[in-house]
């Protein structure tokens, strides 16, 4: 999670927060995490493993929370303890949140309380893993913090510093007012896109040659895809016109799958009209063959030249007709990139433009993090450092919601 900034704390009054403990010299920390969110007003309920207990006490979280800790499945006998501990919580919090835990978590393993309870919840999860470095950066555990990601889980990444032996290394649990800052985070999201209708484009386009061969691009679609899920997450009714892709459709979205820049144009321009918000990170072809064959071309017949033709500029073509909405686009560029993302911007009647320098192995296309500039209409500027894209899509909307907000306060003082 990005770390630039500081949330409000008072998305935190009233608040019920599900607040796991796994096992971890860090468990000391936990402490002062609890005693931030019920300071702030939090209502929170903790569930410690059995390891968990063997550093720090159930006693001090009891006396902190002012609730009885539960550690096992079976405490209560009167009632579903997992199912009814998951449905009460607003926000459910695991810190420190073990290599161990993040495994369990991302592969449904439910073998304790704390993982029934995660499993069963709904709400939104934030956990801040701690470790030793080489646990911290072993592919399994990067592979399971993908995972985690990928369904919409906040993560606050440890830090640098001291570790449990003498060692020093990445893997030091989050200071405890970052954890709670990230918390509140969370809650203040919500489901600040409830009602609204958000239409998200999301991959690469493909124009025949030939029966077999295509032009193309490098796009995946895990950023439309990104963009997607967390808009559901918040609330949203979400429609997803997608380009060729492996990705597995997120939840409560509504997919619609296209190949060429005409039908992406024709999904797109079918649906425009009813949106709220309209989202396009589709890297749509900018050309297709003029003459695409309809048979296989064979190798010694091969013409020495295929003719291109543009396609339609679909992101133009909403600017013109935009209404009420608000339009994002993305701009990919290897050189210049903010220069010609801001003639973009105004050319194509945009509210903001995500700019993805895409010159390095780490962001763009085909990975799953991003390091991305947010250029508003109104001359804002917002340059995230590398993260990953689910994080990156909190931001974007992040910005639709408070361009929201603006217009809306605009309008009351103009009536």
């Amino acid at each position: 999670m990005n770390r630039a900034g500081h949330t409000d704390l008072g998305a935190l009054r009233g608040a019920r927060v599900l607040f796991g403990v796994t096992g971890g010299i860090a468990c000391y920390k936990a402490v002062e995490v609890l005693r931030l969110l019920t300071k702030a007003g939090a209502q929170v309920q903790v569930v410690m493993t059995e390891a968990a207990t063997r550093f720090v006490g159930p006693l001090t979280f009891a006396a902190l929370s002012g609730r009885p800790v539960h550690r096992s499945t079976f405490d209560d006998e009167h009632r579903v303890l997992h199912v009814a501990l998951a449905r009460e919580a607003d926000v459910v919090l695991v810190a420190p949140a073990t290599a161990n835990a993040l495994a369990k978590m991302a592969n449904g393993i439910a073998d304790d309380l704390l993982g029934n309870v995660v499993l069963t919840a709904t709400c939104p999860v934030v956990v801040a893993p701690a470790m030793h470095t080489e646990m911290w950066e072993h592919p399994a555990t990067r592979a399971n913090l993908r995972t985690l990601r990928d369904r919409g889980v906040v993560v606050v990444d440890p830090e640098e510093g001291e570790l449990a032996g003498g060692d020093e290394g990445i893997g030091r649990l989050a200071e405890p007012a970052e954890i709670a800052n990230a918390t509140a985070a969370t809650l203040a999201h919500g489901k600040d896109l409830a009602g609204l209708r958000v239409l998200v484009t999301a991959g690469g386009t493909q124009e025949a040659i030939d029966p077999i061969r295509f032009i193309g691009n490098r796009s995946s679609g895990k950023m439309g895809f990104a963009v997607a899920a967390e808009a559901a997450r918040r609330g949203a009714e979400v429609t997803l016109v997608t380009g060729p892709t492996w990705l597995d459709a997120p939840d409560l979205v509504t997919v619609v799958r296209i190949r060429t820049a005409a039908e992406m144009l024709a999904a797109v321009l079918d649906r425009f009209e009813g949106a709220d918000v309209v989202v396009k990170a589709a890297a749509v072809g900018d050309f297709r063959p003029a003459n695409p064959q309809a048979d296989k071309i064979k190798k010694d017949g091969a013409p020495p030249v295929i003719e291109l033709e543009p396609t339609i500029d679909i992101l133009r073509e909403l600017g013109g007709r935009k209404g009420e909405q608000v339009l994002v686009g993305f701009s990919a560029e290897t050189q210049d990139h903010l220069a010609g993302a801001r003639k973009k911007l105004a050319a194509k009647n945009l509210d903001v433009i995500v700019v993805n320098h895409v010159g390095g192995p780490d962001a763009g296309f085909e990975v799953d993090t991003n390091r991305v500039v947010i250029l508003g209409a109104d001359g804002s500027e917002d340059a995230l450092p590398l993260q990953p894209k689910s994080s990156v899509a909190r931001h974007i909307l992040d910005r639709v919601v408070e361009l929201r907000r603006e217009r809306a306060e605009a309008t009351k003082e103009t009536e």
